[in-house]
């Protein structure tokens, strides 16, 4: 880390990393907040922000503890502190349950609870975990209850696995594309495909980039 921190700056650098060292988990923006006498959380987000451009710290966008130490050379010489940089490393993600038609996925009454995953277990890093409902997947082993990891965009491959809006409908399908036309392919004969017209309300909300089995293998 090259460039000087302010006091402050340090300051909520000291809390997050205590707070790993004690829960497991950095602090939420309102915790910060709580604990340095700032008026909002919004201020908080502003010198994490300044934190994040120093390098001092990653932000995950949608997650409220989604805040990542960066200091595995300082982590190594201290005693104690490449327990805590370990903990700081893990990838700290929302799990969205049920979307409600037409607010945005990442809607905080949507957001279940956040989980901490190993980084390297995802390759882009996703954004969030979108829980599947459903069996319209089974045949691509994405099935009831399971943890979709999706990376935001609005764009995909033809044969990718994206999140997709359709009206107030948000699915978990496979892209095609045909000429103008978008399809939306199920991986299960029991469930049709889905045709995406011209001046359809249709938009990719992501890319499956793996998954988190939640329930036991039968």
């Amino acid at each position: 880390m090259a460039t000087k921190l302010t006091a402050r700056q340090q300051q909520i650098l000291d809390l997050i990393r205590s707070e790993i060292q004690r829960t497991g988990f950095p602090p939420t923006r309102a915790e910060i907040a709580q604990a340095l006498g700032f008026r909002s959380p919004n201020a908080a987000e502003d010198h994490l922000r300044a934190l994040a451009r120093k390098g001092a710290i990653t932000l995950t966008a949608g997650a409220s503890r989604g805040i990542r130490l960066v200091e595995p050379a300082a982590a190594s010489s201290t005693p104690g502190l490449a327990a805590a940089a370990a903990e700081a490393l893990s990838l700290v993600l929302p799990i969205v349950g049920r979307v409600a038609a037409g607010s945005p996925i990442l809607a905080a009454e949507h957001i279940e609870r956040e989980i901490g995953v190993e980084p390297t277990l995802f390759n882009p890093t996703p954004d969030y975990l979108l829980r599947v409902r459903g069996l319209s997947m089974r045949d691509a082993g994405i099935l009831e209850g399971d943890l979709l990891a999706v990376r935001k965009t609005p764009e995909a491959r033809p044969g990718q696995i994206v999140v997709a809006r359709i009206g107030d409908e948000v699915t978990v399908k496979r892209l095609q594309r045909q000429g103008k036309l978008v399809q939306l392919l199920p991986e299960n004969p029991d469930f049709a495909p889905i045709t995406v017209r011209p001046g359809d309300d249709f938009a990719i909300e992501g890319i499956a980039v793996g998954l988190i089995r939640s329930t036991p293998l039968q």
